[in-house]
């Protein structure tokens, strides 16, 4: 099916660059189309940096096209007919007509250039990325019902959803994907071909499960599409952690099981971003998969206690755990992933604050254990409350406005986003007279016990703490018990070791309350 397409109906003119490159492949003697997402898009009013083409040229003719109109051009996709190139602020691929076979235990297509747009088009994945703009003449060609599907916010295949999944299994990631950033549902027969075929997901690399998950996570509705991974059997492969969560009934939410909370949770912590001058811009990844995988460590840590209750005690540490691993093995980054597991390791911390309070000190320990994840944490805590009982919610948000408060308030004072010990370690060996070593660091800790306790000392004041602290170790020469100082340690001058596992739980923030009747 093609029509002439009004281009007056649009919310977004198209960019001259399309119209510019649609002459130049005509007066070549070439056809040319504007294809797949930026297709798309146009009907949602908007216009992406990024556009894709599709031609009847083969690669050199492309190049032959190009070469003098485009700002920069690359070879990179050659193989597969691919030639990228940059023009005006765009980044723009031009494919020749692709008639790939695939092999059915691998991703990789026996690449093979075809002649036609439809037959290019009826090898795309769905047939909202199934239509095609010619150019320069702005004519529509949708032959699969893009259009139609698109306004009844339906994902369908061109063809038959085994087909195209078989020929890609990632496209069973994609239609998730796409569930959550246009917020669209799949069609029956969509989905039934997901359940049938997840277990083909194995065969795509980590790398590129990866990037799919990434953008479904930062879509509009993420809990949507993580929804849709779980109940079509995807994520038993993909999150299985998560899958879990399903068969875990939480009694601390009588209400929704620990699987619904997670989502709740996930949707809660969207509502918390900022726009981009605030604290936590959105879409933010590390605060929305920390939110989703909060619990993960509840099914391998349920405990029926005596009186009837159930509890989940080190959830928080054993999910940190399972999270971490579940990003390596999908070839997260390092920093990425230690954030992630960080957050859902402290995401416990707050819980008590409501019913002791808490000294300076253990405000001290929660701003220096978060770190520089303070503003996630916030959001993360406060996402985490999802009990229907409103008092019970106001009750949590009070306290939780209250430590925020004294955090500020603290703040102030102490500049305490970046807490150290009053003495650094060059400062700490020449007042002992000491050489580098494992006493430095001891020494170190000491000082930074000091300051989490009684706030900021002056240099004169931290300097007696030291030498009171000095004349009761082993390692001091005018003890008779001396012993060596420790000269060949791992710990040397102005090394800051770390203070984590120091002090008992409600030191470091109030005891972790997990059993039933405390947000998780």
């Amino acid at each position: 099916m093609a029509h002439l397409f009004d281009s007056s109906a649009l919310k977004t003119p198209l960019p001259t660059v399309v119209g510019e490159l649609g002459e130049l492949f005509q007066d070549a003697g070439y056809e040319l189309s504007l294809v797949g997402g930026p297709v798309r898009d146009l009907f949602l009013g908007r216009v992406s940096p990024d556009l894709d083409f599709t031609t009847n040229a083969r690669p050199d003719d492309i190049i032959g096209v190009i070469r003098r109109w485009c700002d920069t051009y690359w070879e990179i996709g050659r193989a597969f007919g691919t030639i990228g190139m940059r023009k005006a602020g765009f980044q723009i691929e031009i494919t020749t007509y692709r008639a790939d076979a695939y092999d059915p235990d691998s991703r990789k297509p026996a690449v093979a250039f075809g002649d036609k747009l439809e037959d290019d088009l009826f090898r795309r994945d769905f047939t909202m990325n199934a239509m095609a703009l010619r150019l320069p003449s702005m004519e529509l060609v949708d032959p699969f019902g893009g259009v139609k599907d698109l306004h009844a916010g339906l994902v369908r295949t061109p063809g038959a959803p085994s087909t195209s999944f078989s020929d890609d299994p990632l496209r069973m990631m994609r239609a998730a994907r796409f569930a959550s950033q246009l917020e669209v549902d799949v069609a029956p027969e969509v989905f039934e071909a997901m359940k049938d075929m997840a277990g083909r997901i194995t065969i795509i690399s980590a790398e590129r499960v990866r990037d799919e998950l990434m953008k479904l996570i930062n879509g509009k509705a993420p809990w949507t599409g993580i929804d849709l991974l779980v109940e079509s059997g995807l994520a038993e492969h993909v999150l299985p952690e998560v899958s879990a969560l399903k068969l875990e009934i939480d009694e601390h939410h009588r209400h929704k099981d620990v699987y619904q909370h997670s989502l709740t949770v996930l949707r809660q912590a969207c509502s918390h971003e900022t726009d981009a001058d605030g604290a936590v811009p959105g879409p933010d990844f590390v605060l929305r998969f920390a939110a989703l995988m909060h619990d993960v460590g509840k099914p391998a840590t349920r405990r029926f206690e005596p009186n009837g209750s159930v509890s989940f005690l080190h959830h928080d540490a054993v999910g940190s755990k399972l999270t971490a691993k579940r990003m390596k093995a999908l070839r997260f980054d390092n920093d990425t992933i230690k954030a992630v597991s960080r957050l859902v390791e402290l995401h416990m911390r707050f819980y008590g604050y409501g019913d002791a309070g808490w000294t300076d000190s253990a405000v001290r320990r929660y701003v220096n254990d978060a770190g520089p994840l303070l503003q996630r944490l916030h959001r993360l805590t406060r996402s985490d409350v999802t009990t229907r009982n409103r008092r019970k919610a106001e009750r949590l948000a009070f306290a939780y406005d209250d430590l925020e408060a004294r955090i500020t308030a603290l703040a102030e004072q102490e500049e305490l986003a970046a807490i150290r010990p009053d003495l650094d370690g060059q400062q700490i060996m020449a007042l002992l007279g000491i050489r580098p070593g494992p006493v430095v660091g001891r020494a170190y800790r000491f000082l930074l016990e000091e300051r989490m306790e009684k706030g900021p000392a002056t240099e004169a004041e931290a300097a007696d703490m030291l030498r009171s602290w000095w004349a009761s170790q082993p390692e001091n020469p005018e003890n008779s018990a001396a012993a060596p100082d420790g000269g060949d340690g791992t710990a040397g001058a102005g090394t800051a070791p770390s203070a984590e596992g120091s002090g008992d739980a409600s030191a470091r923030g109030g005891a972790k309350m997990e059993s039933d009747g405390n947000p998780s």
